[in-house]
């Protein structure tokens, strides 16, 4: 079985601290740069499962890559280099608390509250007589404060402002800035066949100036829907071809795990991990129509350890 890189513990020159999230592992540098390790790690239900998959970090890192490049004219973002195929460095910017959600068609949590009745998502209105996954006539913008613990709570442009989490100037610029990269997202993904369905966008601050910041369009903050079928599926009122994971969440269902007190997280056998990689290469390769290149695993974090040293003492740390 090949192996995945579920943990890092490197000690850099200048470092600050380590930051663990679910899936990457940030290294802050002197408060001047960020180092962040995409792991292997995959969650689900908000829990982190036992087992790493093979290449996932490789792939959400190259992606998340490919689209700061591709926005890098609409907005600055932190990106300086990737100098190993699961590693960015770039800019350390002070995050602004919140997440500038987007949304291009009725689903998922958007869907769920217009179901039970609600016509306002953060404080947006949304049109009455929509059906699941319909596209909505403009994106709506849906922020969310950024959680330290447990799930990010929906809150209007008025609250964020009143609250003091963003000045109006600024948040007038998140807004401008989350439109553009939407928007240039969509026009990337149609051009591969696909429909960028809703994601969300980071930003931070650094010399008086907004970054974005974090990975972008990757399929862990972002859903994508095959375009081929996509009305007819409308028409017909069936579920749509997605590309995301999905069809992880589903395997864990079908053996009672959805992250609830007392569920016990199922083993998941080498040969299911590797069909989860494999679908992982799918996403990869859909996204960004070019064929994906597995990298040298064999001592994957001796590798990475020694890429990030190398590119450090370039930047004179």
């Amino acid at each position: 079985m090949i192996q995945a890189l579920t943990k890092t513990n490197f000690s850099f020159p200048g470092q600050k601290d380590l930051y663990k999230g679910k899936v990457r592992d940030v290294y802050n540098i002197n408060d001047t740069y960020l180092v962040m390790v995409v792991t292997d790690r995959v969650s689900a239900f908000d829990v982190v499962l036992p087992k790493g998959i093979p290449y996932k970090g490789q792939i959400l890192n190259q992606i998340a890559v490919r689209f700061l490049d591709a926005t890098a004219d609409l907005v600055s973002n932190w990106k300086i280099a990737s100098p190993d195929p699961m590693v960015t460095i770039g800019y350390y910017a002070k995050p602004f608390k919140v997440e500038m959600v987007i949304r291009g068609c009725l689903t998922g949590h958007a869907w769920r509250q217009y179901k039970a009745g609600k016509r306002t998502l953060s404080g947006v209105p949304m049109p009455d007589g929509m059906v699941e996954n319909q596209r909505f006539p403009v994106p709506i913008i849906t922020p969310t404060t950024k959680a330290e613990t447990g799930h990010d709570l929906d809150i209007s442009r008025e609250e964020i402002i009143q609250q003091g989490l963003v000045s109006a100037e600024d948040y007038a610029l998140l807004e401008k800035y989350t439109g553009l990269l939407f928007e240039r997202g969509t026009k990337i993904a149609a051009e591969k066949g696909l429909i960028l369905v809703d994601t969300k966008y980071e930003f931070g601050k650094k010399d008086g100036k907004i970054y974005l910041i974090d990975e972008i369009n990757s399929p862990d903050s972002s859903r994508y829907f095959y375009s081929e079928g996509y009305e007819e599926k409308i028409r017909k009122g069936e579920p749509q071809r997605q590309l995301s994971k999905e069809f992880l969440r589903e395997w864990l269902i079908e053996h009672n795990f959805q992250g609830k007190e007392g569920q016990v997280l199922p083993e998941m056998p080498d040969e299911f991990v590797q069909q989860v990689s494999e679908r992982y290469i799918e996403l990869y390769e859909s996204i960004t129509g070019e064929k994906f290149v597995r990298a040298d695993i064999s001592n994957v974090a001796e590798r990475i350890e020694t890429n990030i040293t190398k590119y450090l003492k370039e930047l004179g740390v």
